[in-house]
């Protein structure tokens, strides 16, 4: 029997006792109690077995393939919690019966975990392509403010993954099988004006890059980033490049250009590793 869920049970209960009692603190949250669950304690094969338990097995399963979220990364604001779908395939001779998958921040799955998410079911859903290779799939979701309790978890995370065989026995599990991203949700604004303007005068064009602070459940500028201002005539469909300005200290953007034809300003963000790209709507003007 799986003890997938008891494992979920007691990580739920370490984290609501770290919220009650004071801790290490990122910002005003507290940071919860991180204790990762053996390959043996994941496909409930016994507290003697190791935590590569797969070298017991006469012939371990492969994996041969991991999904993260369709191969996108994931993004997250302040409050709204979010699942994502993962899968694991893998092969045997026996078959797969069940697949995990969680994943986890820090630099060392046994020292230095700092986040962990795990899947929402107790055993996968797998169906087989053949008589020895399966694909398991299972959700995980994710709670801004508490799985992601501070903003230093946005970025790379390590990917665990793991499957059991149909003798219910043959394990293969590893806690570096990939990576996949966590990104703080961002926002830009944009205004041109003034509107409407004589041909050939100068408009000003102001807005606001931000992205989510999961420790004060708001958000925040984005301060330093370089955004471009872009610009498309109203008869056409592509946006050009006017220049590339910085946000300032508190995330605020403005700039100046000139206006020669009837189009629609906009600002536009490339994102880095922890922040996605991000483009507002245009902002159209009349010139006259």
């Amino acid at each position: 029997m799986r003890i997938r869920a008891t494992v979920a049970a007691v990580s739920g209960a370490l984290a609501l006792s770290a919220l009650a009692v004071p801790a290490a603190q990122a910002g005003d949250r507290a940071v919860p109690s991180l204790d990762k669950p053996t390959a043996a304690e994941v496909f409930g094969l016994g507290a003697e077995a190791p935590r590569a338990a797969a070298r017991v097995a006469v012939e371990e399963p492969v994996i041969s393939k991991v999904v993260i979220n369709g191969g996108k990364d994931i993004v997250l604001g302040t409050t709204a919690s979010k699942t994502i779908n993962v899968s694991v395939t893998a092969s045997h001779p026996a078959g797969i019966v069940d697949g995990y998958i969680d994943l986890w921040h820090g630099s060392d799955v046994e020292t230095d975990v700092d986040g962990w998410v795990m899947p929402n079911e107790e055993v996968a859903n797998c169906t087989s392509s053949s008589a020895t290779t399966a694909t398991c799939k299972m959700t995980i979701t994710i709670v801004p403010g508490a799985d992601l309790y501070m903003n230093a978890l946005a970025g790379t995370w390590h990917v665990s993954a793991g499957v059991l065989a149909g003798d219910e026995t043959s394990v293969a599990y590893t806690d570096y099988y990939s990576t996949a991203r966590i990104q703080r949700l961002s926002k830009v604004t944009v205004n041109a004006a003034p509107e409407p303007v004589k041909k050939g005068k100068t408009i000003t064009v102001t807005g606001k890059l931000s992205r989510a602070n999961w420790e004060t459940g708001t958000y925040k500028g984005y301060t330093g980033q370089s955004v471009k201002l872009q610009f498309r005539k109203k008869t056409s469909s592509t946006y050009t490049t006017v220049k590339t300005i910085k946000s300032n200290s508190t995330g605020e953007l403005k700039t100046t250009a000139t206006a020669s034809v009837d189009g629609y300003w906009r600002y536009s963000f490339a994102g880095t590793s922890t922040t996605p790209t991000v483009t507002a709507a245009g902002d159209f003007v009349d010139v006259q």
